[in-house]
């Protein structure tokens, strides 16, 4: 896989929870969680961006720890709304299908840095 369609797919994933969240739920807790997981997504795609002009390969590598951190975040954010009804089934077994699967690309392009 070449690093540009990882970005890509990135990008593609924090759309589609921007997307998913347009309209707001109306819960405190769906708020909360809705939020933190914008947030989390798109810094996922925004620090794989940062790796992708790291100028060392140290300074990649931890940039890859962090979106390794942040897509972590996503699935265990969207398994506690999913656990919480928050989410629907149908909603969110693609998106969670998706992190998971980015996870394993970027858990092994670290693995392959070290």
């Amino acid at each position: 896989m070449e690093y540009r369609d990882l970005a890509d797919r990135l990008e593609d994933f924090a759309a589609l929870i921007i997307k998913q969240y347009s309209n707001m739920p109306d819960s405190y807790a769906g708020q909360y969680l809705a939020q933190q997981l914008i947030r989390s997504s798109c810094s996922a795609a925004l620090n794989y961006g940062e790796a992708l002009g790291a100028g060392t390969s140290r300074d990649r590598l931890n940039k890859l720890r962090i979106v390794l951190k942040e897509l972590r975040e996503c699935l265990r954010n969207l398994n506690i709304q999913f656990k919480s009804s928050l989410l629907q089934t149908d909603g969110a077994k693609p998106v969670q299908k998706e992190n998971d699967e980015l996870i394993r690309i970027v858990v092994t392009l670290i693995k392959n840095s070290k």
